[in-house]
């Protein structure tokens, strides 16, 4: 089953004109071809590093901010709107490992674009291509860079995301951030964690749902049927890919204590399934 949630928010088509214009100002679409093979190569081989460990050429970089972070947005936008995620707003976000920002920029503008956002990650370019996102979307934000296990106060009515980021961690440090992301949930804040649907890629997610569901969150795994704007589908044939469907699991934790009466499905792990 494939579950429906409108249309992508006002201003993401706009966005993904105003990335064509930034990355292809100095590159040809033949050399952002090229790259964003290279990028699903790593998505498939997972060489240690994963997607956003191999930014290391302008060409990549481009592929990355125009082909990957619009899928990603629309994912997250997706999977906000299924789980209810962006009532009531919350009025922080914090983006672990933002990358280029486009997930937390996802749940604020599902959230009516009131939430302001605190990223974070280690790559400069990201951290200058994610500040650039906020403004090129109209919201409040910015991303810095540091370490994603050194994270701001995580407060009750703030929430907390980390999409396609603890699949490229070492093992400690992403215990270490699940135990951390789990007692801010415990105290009142939303945890989403989002990571590509394939089991190959995440070893670990069994036992991470079973801690969030055991503190009260849910998991999911989730297919949208999609049509992506002309420019994104272009890349998506001259690439050899085919994403007509999205994919993705998700663990989300609501921030508060979960009644099993008012919400007999929640603890199930099939339960969202689709």
């Amino acid at each position: 089953m494939t579950p429906a949630h409108g249309a992508p928010p006002s201003g993401f088509s706009e966005w993904v004109t105003a990335l064509e214009a930034r990355h292809l100002a100095d590159l040809r679409l033949q050399e952002v071809t090229r790259a964003l093979r290279a990028l699903s190569a790593a998505y498939v081989d997972r060489r240690g590093t994963g997607v956003r460990g191999a930014l290391d050429s302008p060409g990549k970089r481009a592929a990355f901010a125009l082909y990957y972070a619009p899928l990603h947005f629309l994912t997250t936008h997706l999977v906000v709107g299924a789980l209810g995620a962006e009532t009531p707003p919350p009025r922080t976000i914090v983006d672990i490992g933002c990358g280029t920002g486009a997930a937390a920029a996802a749940w604020a503008l599902a959230a009516g674009g009131t939430p302001s956002i605190a990223g974070i990650d280690r790559h400069p370019w990201a951290v200058a291509e994610a500040n650039w996102t906020y403004r090129q979307l109209g919201l409040r934000g910015r991303a810095r860079l540091g370490d994603v296990a050194r994270l701001p106060p995580l407060v009750p009515g703030s929430a907390a995301i980390a999409a396609y980021v603890l699949n490229e961690l070492p093992e400690p440090v992403r215990t270490r951030l699940e135990a951390r992301l789990m007692d801010a949930a415990a105290r009142g804040t939303r945890v989403l964690i989002i990571e590509p649907i394939a089991r190959r890629v995440a070893p670990w997610w069994d036992e991470a749902a079973s801690l969030v569901e055991g503190g009260g969150g849910r998991a999911d795994e989730w297919r949208f049927a999609v049509e992506l704007p002309p420019f994104l589908e272009r890349l998506d044939r001259a690439a050899g890919l085919d994403h007509h469907e999205l994919t993705a699991r998700s663990l989300y934790c609501p921030g508060r204590a979960v009644n099993r009466l008012e919400h007999p499905g929640a603890h199930d792990p099939h339960r969202g399934t689709r």
